[in-house]
């Protein structure tokens, strides 16, 4: 029976942690506000937009940086996907 409580007390405690871990669904998507984009180090250089992250129990709005891509990959933008109540978003990534 002890062996049964300490499991489910440890399976309570990993699920209350990745929820608090995981974004919030938002009802109204958060602006990033003025995007400025510095001039490209050079023209191998690719531009990796910009990404909310989650902090503080919020979005907040990271800037974006040049990149030189590798491997043939390319920066696929970041965008806000519909979810029950609201919006989540779906980082920016290398791919």
């Amino acid at each position: 029976m002890k062996k049964i409580l300490t499991g489910f007390s440890l399976l309570l405690i990993a699920a209350i942690l990745l929820h608090a871990c995981a974004p919030s669904v938002v009802t109204v998507k958060p602006s990033p506000g003025v995007i400025i984009r510095p001039p490209a180090p050079s023209n191998a250089h690719v531009w990796a937009g910009g990404n909310y992250v989650w902090r503080g129990g919020r979005y907040v709005w990271v800037d974006g940086y040049w990149a030189k891509p590798r491997g043939g990959r390319h920066w696929v933008e970041g965008h806000w996907q519909m979810k029950r109540g609201g919006y989540v978003w779906v980082p920016g990534r290398w791919r």
